[in-house]
């Protein structure tokens, strides 16, 4: 059974899933859809048009769903997405997508996102991913699977962070981060190896000493990253975490100023409408 506090304000449109709390004072807008088992403390704003997931936890003053920071959107149907249970914190915001990212935005399960972090229009966030406080992701930006971003940092618009790579607080990530990899710095550079993530997220022991062994040939030889990948790839035809690893360094090579996503975007940069 669902528990709505008497001053929390429901738009008729909303869809309410089983046993789903809503505290003092928050807003559920038209079109929005709350799974079973959600909680919204009090003074959530669910602006509209989000559709989330199952057993959420969104804490006090965090807007959910609101129009995109973008001059090229005109007010055209999107969405923001979420999964399941994930825990947003207090003052996050999270925006819709726009007709030229695609109209989604999206995050996954199980993701931890802390005080006063922004993702912004079109931003793809995958699985199992730790946000900390205060950071800043521009449109367009994906973060894979069980990667991590420490507190302060702000990414650059249609980057990419790989999969279990982790980036520093207060970095300035202006470039993709490859997966499996520590970055940090103004601007952020590679330093290591996610060896705890990777840990963590239970990668076989050999996996990682393989990727050990590539990231001081890409990383710390006085070769171009991109100049070693084929010799690599021909070593490791059997281990798809290198592979994975070389695949990325090579997209973003081919991409505009190291973002593989730049390639493909359907704007044109230079336009006044940015």
């Amino acid at each position: 059974m669902s528990c709505i506090h008497p001053t929390a304000i429901i738009h008729d449109s909303a869809q309410l899933g089983e046993n789903v709390q809503i505290g003092a004072f928050s807003i559920v807008g038209p079109d929005v859809e709350i799974g079973d088992g959600c909680v919204l403390m009090e003074h959530v704003h669910v602006n509209c048009n989000t559709i989330m997931g199952r057993e959420n936890t969104i804490h006090p003053f965090t807007a959910l769903g609101g129009e995109p920071q973008d001059r090229k959107f005109h007010g055209e149907r999107t969405v923001l997405r979420l999964g399941d249970r994930n825990d947003i914190r207090e003052h996050v915001t999270m925006h819709r997508g726009t007709g030229n990212g695609g109209g989604e935005t999206v995050i996954g399960s199980d993701c931890l996102v802390m005080v006063g972090s922004h993702v912004a229009h079109d931003c793809i966030i995958g699985d199992h991913v730790t946000i900390a406080n205060q950071v800043m992701l521009a449109g367009h930006v994906i973060m894979g699977d069980g990667s991590a971003i420490g507190g302060g940092a702000g990414v650059h618009h249609y980057a990419t962070i790989g999969r279990l790579a982790f980036v520093g607080g207060m970095a300035r990530v202006a470039r993709d981060v490859p997966p499996f990899v520590i970055v940090e710095g103004h601007p952020a550079e590679v330093r290591a190896v996610n060896t705890i993530g990777l840990v963590r997220a239970g990668v076989d022991g050999n996996d990682i000493d393989q990727l050990k062994a590539c990231f001081k040939r890409l990383f710390r030889d006085a070769a171009p990253a991109k100049d070693r990948l084929p010799d690599l790839r021909a070593a490791h035809t059997d281990t798809p975490i290198v592979l994975e690893l070389c695949d990325a360094i090579e997209a973003a090579g081919d991409g505009t100023h190291g973002r593989a996503r730049e390639a493909v975007r359907r704007d044109d940069r230079w336009s006044r409408t940015r």
